[in-house]
């Protein structure tokens, strides 16, 4: 008896969409890992190009996802009076195709960092751009993905779950590269590298392959059914009001649940950033001569896997109280948790490890939840606006232009706000060494050490209060959520059921 083959079409479409988080995170996270590394400590590039480098890549990592989000969903914003909508399988699919051309062009990028091919200002700069650029695309046309395939909670959160699930598995990425990375000798690094991005690129091409064969059988569909409707409503014009993209602002002005929105994710997206930045810094000061290496590394990788695999227990979660409550509760969490430790102070060092950890992984955790609040305005903006096809990409760009300044933000006011504490700045290499050497009194030295550690303390426990009270405040005042989320959620799925009933009408 032979072996069956494989249907690869009878793959359910949430594991496809899921496993597209793979692709991106086995990449991403071992960029996020080595990126700074490999070009301070083995291509040496001076503090002014970095420094460079880093501020034109803010703003080109500002702007460019609403520019992307304008130029994919543009066409969708008119206002139609009359008239069948644009197909959902149409809006899908060139999603879609997008994702099938960025995906391998983003794993390309990837491995420009790892070959020296330019001067390293310059190899830098360049290499920052098209990354965050291939990364934008792809992250800003799989998220829309999420408000496209799905308008209800469970739908959304079973896309999500996946999306949790294969990103955790794109965290092995990290221990493997372990094994790997050495300073002295690159090749095997660079070898490693190649090899997770020929895998994403065929991941890449073979799930956007299989999801576009399924949703132009639908699309064929649909046509059949405009053909007819478009016969049916052959004396009338319909009329269509395009949008220029200042009065798109000024919609987005009014829509108070977005302004409140990003005025929480701007805090969290701080508080992640903030987090990533300095727990190696934390982990130095605070544990590094308490606890064993192999602790140490253990801490370091489950901050990477937790969070994944804890967002599975939140979804879970979101599925019976909502995404409101969940979050709301996390909040709440965060600020317990960081006053507790507050008050027992930095000598509790096995409390210490459980705080420095979940701070990460319930802070992360709460990232990931968010994008199921973006889809959920996405309906809301839909509805509010009569748009004729709910334009998800463009919202999600928008988000990220308002909140991602906080990627910038954690370095700096973390870096300022331990300067100011202990008059350590981090940027300089040998600047603890080259001040503890000058101490004349050994009791100096320690005393330098212990103002350090105090001050890394007192950061990993004043930033997260404060971040969970801005937070909260912010979210109060959040209201798509209970009656008002089914509400709009029910006038959204009613308008692809408009088309139909006119043909039965007829």
């Amino acid at each position: 008896m032979g072996i069956r083959p494989v249907n690869c079409m009878s793959i359910p479409t949430a594991v496809l969409y899921g496993s597209l988080s793979l692709f991106v995170s086995i990449l991403h996270n071992v960029f996020l890992l080595y990126y700074v590394d490999t070009f301070v400590s083995v291509y040496k590039i001076d503090k002014v190009s970095f420094w460079i480098g880093e501020t034109i890549f803010l703003l080109w990592n500002s702007l460019n996802d609403p520019l992307f989000g304008w130029l994919s969903d543009r066409s969708f914003l008119s206002t139609q009076q009359s008239g069948a909508a644009i197909p959902t399988p149409e809006v899908v699919l060139k999603r879609l195709k997008a994702l099938m051309r960025n995906g391998p062009l983003f794993a390309l990028s990837f491995l420009s960092f790892w070959v020296v091919w330019a001067r390293p200002g310059v190899q830098f700069l360049i290499c920052l751009c098209l990354y965050d650029g291939f990364l934008t695309l792809v992250d800003l046309n799989h998220n829309a993905l999420l408000a496209d395939l799905a308008v209800s909670e469970k739908d959304r959160t079973r896309l999500n779950f996946y999306c949790s699930l294969f990103s955790a598995l794109g965290s092995l990425s990290v221990f493997m590269s372990y094994a790997v990375w050495n300073k002295e000798n690159f090749l095997s690094f660079r070898l490693f590298c190649v090899a997770l991005a020929a895998f994403s690129t065929l991941g890449f091409s073979f799930c956007t392959w299989i999801l576009r064969q399924r949703f132009q059988l639908e699309l064929k569909v649909k046509y059949e059914e405009a053909s007819i409707l478009e016969e049916l409503y052959i004396s009338q014009t319909p009329h269509t009001q395009e949008l220029t993209l200042a009065e798109y602002l000024k919609q987005l002005s009014r829509h108070r649940n977005f302004a409140w929105f990003v005025t929480m994710n701007l805090v969290q997206v701080f508080h992640c950033h903030f987090n990533s930045n300095f727990f190696p810094l934390f982990m130095e000061h605070l544990l590094s001569d308490k606890i064993s290496l192999s602790t140490g590394s253990f801490l370091l990788g489950a901050s990477y896997i937790a969070p994944h695999l804890n967002n599975l227990y939140f979804l879970s979660l979101c599925h019976r109280f909502g995404v409101y409550l969940v979050i709301r509760w996390l909040f709440f969490i965060k600020l317990t948790m960081s006053l507790m430790m507050l008050l027992a102070g930095p000598d509790q060092i096995y409390l210490l490890c459980f705080f420095i950890a979940s701070n990460r992984v319930f802070t992360e955790g709460t990232c990931k939840l968010l994008n199921l609040v973006i889809s959920d305005l996405v309906d809301e903006d839909f509805v509010m606006n009569k748009r004729k096809q709910a334009a998800s990409a463009l919202l999600f760009g928008m988000v990220a232009l308002v909140t991602k300044p906080g990627q910038t933000f954690a370095p700096l006011i973390g870096t300022w706000l331990l300067y100011v504490y202990t008059g350590y700045d981090i940027f300089q290499h040998d600047a603890l060494r080259d001040i503890v050497s000058t101490k004349p009194v050994v009791e100096s030295n320690v005393a330098w050490m212990t103002a350090i550690r105090q001050g890394c303390f007192y950061l990993l426990v004043f930033v997260p209060i404060t971040c969970a009270v801005l937070q909260l405040l912010a979210w109060s005042q959040f209201n798509l959520h209970g009656k008002r989320l089914q509400t709009i959620k029910s006038l959204r799925q009613s308008t692809y059921q408009v088309d139909l009933q006119d043909i039965k009408a007829v």
